[in-house]
């Protein structure tokens, strides 16, 4: 085919001559409409090639940002994580500070690391693409803003009682009730064989071995509660004496020879409660002491450091340890 100017010529070979091809305005129109098509097609493949391969700047740009907010979730996740520590160390010296110093229960551990909402609280993050960095992030900082606040409420408490720490360390027991020089602790806190009865069982104080009317001393300030022989609810016991302390701490005192003291009286450590004696089921002249705990009976030797040297506390705690059989 042979183009001339503005018209299109074609070689017939039967003629051997060139003539001159005429279009039809139908065929102009196809032929135009098919070129149009195939650019259309191109056209689109190579935005669609461009848009999968190569970023435009926007995308670059968003790209770039996704890339900082992804660095910034990491460096929060271990900021959290440096804070817990931190915290966990909070709380250890708050626990320790309660159980040395004021001798209250800590705050327990479920107490502290309890959950936050229900399960569907961080549902949203499944569906997202960094959901599960999302989803830690979240779950770190509401767990650490929940322990912070339990924490705040227990040095808030723990302030409270640093206000009536002389108040509170009177109403702690602190002193022997038989005064060292009259009385030897016999038997200790724990299962013993008892003398009268003659089977073991929970020994939930201790025996001081002391001559007939010794003098007993209250080991703490506190209000008299029961006093006298046989009370409902400690049969056995003989004369018996409870004196509430106060901040959950309670002491009992039976098998005296004569209580000195009545119910409502208010007493001070060192002052003198009643006298040894055998009253009750007991084998012998001797004072069963109790110290009962938020509700608990706890070994009384640990309450002993007050009037005793180094020496003389680790004489009367390997005393209190054998296994024997009690007074009472």
């Amino acid at each position: 085919m042979k183009k001339h100017e503005r018209h299109t010529y074609r070689f017939n070979p039967h003629t051997l001559k060139y003539e001159k091809v005429f279009i039809s305005l139908r065929e102009r129109v196809r032929r135009i409409s098919f070129n149009v098509l195939v650019g259309v097609v191109i056209g689109v493949l190579i935005v669609f090639v461009g848009l999968q391969f190569v970023e435009s700047p926007k995308e670059r740009s968003l790209e770039r940002e996704l890339s900082y907010y992804h660095r910034q979730m990491r460096l929060l996740n271990d900021r959290v994580e440096r804070a817990e520590k931190v915290l966990d160390n909070l709380e250890e010296r708050d626990s320790a500070l309660y159980r040395t110093i004021f001798q209250s229960a800590p705050i327990s551990s479920a107490q502290r690391h309890s959950g936050i909402g229900g399960v569907e609280r961080y549902a949203e993050f499944d569906q997202m693409e960094n959901g599960e960095l999302l989803k830690r992030t979240s779950q770190g900082v509401d767990n650490l803003t929940k322990r912070i606040y339990v924490e705040s409420l227990s040095l808030d408490e723990l302030y409270g009682m640093a206000l009536n720490k002389t108040e509170r360390l009177a109403a702690m027991p602190a002193i022997m009730p038989v005064s060292k020089q009259q009385g030897k602790v016999v038997s200790g806190f724990g299962y013993r064989m008892h003398p009268i009865l003659h089977y073991r069982r929970l020994h939930a104080g201790i025996d001081i071995s002391a001559r007939p009317n010794t003098p007993i001393y209250a080991t703490a300030d506190g209000v008299v509660r029961v006093a006298g022989r046989n009370p409902d609810g400690y049969s056995g016991y003989g004369v018996v004496a409870l004196i509430d302390h106060g901040y959950g701490f309670q002491t009992l005192y039976a098998h005296m020879a004569s209580v000195k003291v009545h119910p409502g009286q208010r007493v001070k450590r060192g002052e003198m409660i009643g006298l040894v004696g055998s009253s009750g089921m007991s084998s012998g002249s001797h004072l069963h002491y109790e110290v009962i705990q938020n509700g608990k009976n706890v070994d009384p030797v640990y309450f002993f450091y007050n009037d005793l040297t180094p020496a003389e506390y680790e004489e009367v705690l390997e005393q209190a340890r054998q296994e024997n059989q009690s007074m009472s």
